[in-house]
């Protein structure tokens, strides 16, 4: 790396990921403005929060606000007061914010900050951009580690480096063109990257530009900087040229950087920008990298709090749920949906979605793919409807993923204490169960309380599997005569048990006349020795036919052309 470049990056010291300085540093202009507050506070951000004015706020330590809707001088004045009273670090509104004597004064007394979101961003873009800068939820104790002494990683101070190295702004993109990361003085470049920053995604007009141009052709397929002269009048202002170059790892390309430039670079600037990105190249891999450790140990935690055994109130407490009730889930694919190669890829998206969903719910909630299945922590209140709300929760979900890939959830009951998760997670366990076979009847979400006959059905079926048991008595002679007479006696006491006796319903079921089915009734009737006005002999022959003999693990039904079958 030139000196150039080793005397801007070097310097660039491990700052703390939960600043609110930080935060104004790489979002501000673009994002955020300081309305009124310190931007200095004396303890940093320790997470993000959206309000909500129906309920009681849940709040990480030092939480930065995002008031979705609150615009009127009182209504800020109050949400002012009460998060101050939660420990918050600040409230982000929608600008223009109106700062009367009265908010102001609140600000003041309070020590909380004001934040503007501009105008044309939206609340979702600022909380995953928040949440990546924060870190919010890291898990371990490690040290951050820097390469080229930028934090590990940390791809907006990479950007804000590379910046200051060929003196302009810069975007940090993926192979789709969405940006990663971006740098300060963005303002300096055209309304292009302004709508490119606060979408998180080059305009579809701008990338088919640069396709049409052989731009992205050219850029992945040699690894020095590429000079796209765009200057051109439009209706929105005048586009500046960029430099771009790729981000490799190897044969891989993993991304690019795009500059936004007066004019071609120089030698020394355009070498400075190859070695960023070989640079960028490490910090992705890193993240990469990271993320999979991450998603290990979540995995690891989680299964040892959900044991019950001695780890388990360890594993909570960097879990961040110690000393809180907890809802289980338990969340699966089920694979007759999806073919055999996606099976495990869905599992993780899905499993990557529940713990992004489950983390908006609340910022301590926990989720993590176990084996085949997704588990989920939801810290509810000691005196609240947990199991209803985590059903509400999981609903919504199944409701955003769609019919693309059918997924199912199980709910377990509040555990209070640590003693309890184990019991709570096999509860969700056997709901899960009954939701993936045949028995859950084309439900998505159940606590066990909704499915604790069919749990119960399938667990005497593992009993009598283990045991070998086969059909007796009444049931073991039906199916002896349609084996020898190819008939369908035990179809047709099965369809009258399971229409409740009513003839009408059972024929129709299948598709034969009443008189035809009455006819096969008392003929069952009188081969397999059944009096069907006893309901202990119904009991007795309905319990073998769900449970030693399931209708799945049954011969078809086959037409015949006699009268009895």
């Amino acid at each position: 790396m030139p000196l150039a470049a080793r005397e801007v990056l070097d310097p660039v010291k491990p700052r703390p990921h939960a600043s609110l300085g930080r935060v104004l540093d790489d979002l501000g202009d673009t994002l955020l403005e300081l309305v009124r507050g310190e931007r200095d506070l004396p303890a940093g951000i320790g997470g993000v929060a959206i309000h909500d004015p129906h309920d009681d706020p849940v709040l990480p330590q030092h939480a930065l606000v995002l008031g979705v809707g609150v615009r009127e001088p009182d209504e800020i004045t109050r949400l002012v007061r009460a998060l101050a009273r939660h420990d918050a670090a600040g409230l982000v509104l929608r600008s223009p914010v109106t700062v009367t004597d009265q908010v102001a004064a609140a600000i003041d007394e309070t020590g909380l900050a004001l934040l503007g979101l501009t105008r044309g961003a939206s609340w979702t873009q600022l909380a995953a951009m928040l949440r990546s800068l924060l870190a919010e939820g890291d898990i371990g104790d490690i040290e951050p580690e820097t390469l080229a002494g930028v934090p590990s990683g940390d791809l907006f101070a990479v950007a804000n480096a590379i910046a200051a190295l060929i003196n302009a702004p810069v975007t940090i993109e993926d192979r789709r063109s969405r940006v990663l990361a971006f740098s300060g003085r963005q303002d300096e470049a055209d309304p292009s990257r302004v709508e490119t920053i606060l979408g998180r995604q080059v305009p579809e007009r701008f990338s088919r530009t640069l396709a049409a141009r052989g731009v992205f052709r050219e850029l992945y397929r040699s690894g020095e900087p590429v000079y796209v002269d765009l200057v051109e009048k439009r209706d929105d202002g005048v586009l500046v040229p960029r430099v771009a170059v790729s981000v490799r790892a190897g044969d891989e390309i993993l991304g690019s950087i795009w500059a936004a430039v007066p004019g071609p670079l120089s030698e020394e600037r355009t070498q400075a920008l190859c070695d960023a990105a070989r640079l960028v190249a490490l910090h992705m891999l890193r993240i990469r990298a990271g993320a999979d450790v991450e998603r290990r140990l979540r995995a690891e935690l989680l299964s040892t709090a959900l044991e019950g055994g001695a780890g388990a109130r360890a594993a909570l407490h960097r879990l961040g749920l110690a000393e809180q009730p907890v809802v289980v889930l338990a969340q699966a694919v089920l694979e007759s949906t999806v073919d055999d190669a996606g099976v495990e890829t869905e599992r993780q998206r899905l499993a990557d979605g529940l713990a992004m969903h489950l983390s908006a719910v609340h910022p301590r909630a926990a989720a993590a793919l176990v084996g085949d299945v997704v588990y989920g922590l939801i810290p509810v209140a000691r005196d609240g409807d947990g199991e209803d709300r985590a059903v509400r929760v999981a609903t919504d979900f199944l409701d955003r993923v769609g019919e693309r890939v059918r997924a199912v959830i199980g709910i377990g009951p509040v555990a209070h204490d640590v003693s309890g998760l184990a019991e709570a997670r096999a509860s969700a366990d056997r709901a899960l169960r009954v939701l993936r076979s045949d028995n859950g009847a084309g439900r998505r979400v159940a606590r066990l309380a909704d499915v604790h006959v069919e749990a119960l059905v399938l667990e005497l079926r593992d009993l009598v599997a283990a045991r070998g048991d086969r059909p007796t008595g009444v049931v073991a002679r039906l199916f002896a005569y349609d084996e020898k007479h190819n008939t369908n006696l035990v179809e047709t006491l099965r369809a009258w048990l399971d229409a409740f006796g009513d003839v009408v319903a059972a024929s129709a079921a299948m598709y034969v006349h009443p008189n035809t089915f009455r006819y096969r009734l008392r003929r069952l009737a009188e081969v397999g020795g059944l009096d069907l006005a006893d309901p202990e002999a119904r009991f007795a022959a309905m319990l073998q036919l769900r449970v030693v003999a399931p209708a799945k693990h049954v011969r078809p039904l086959r037409t015949s052309t006699m009268d009895a079958g």
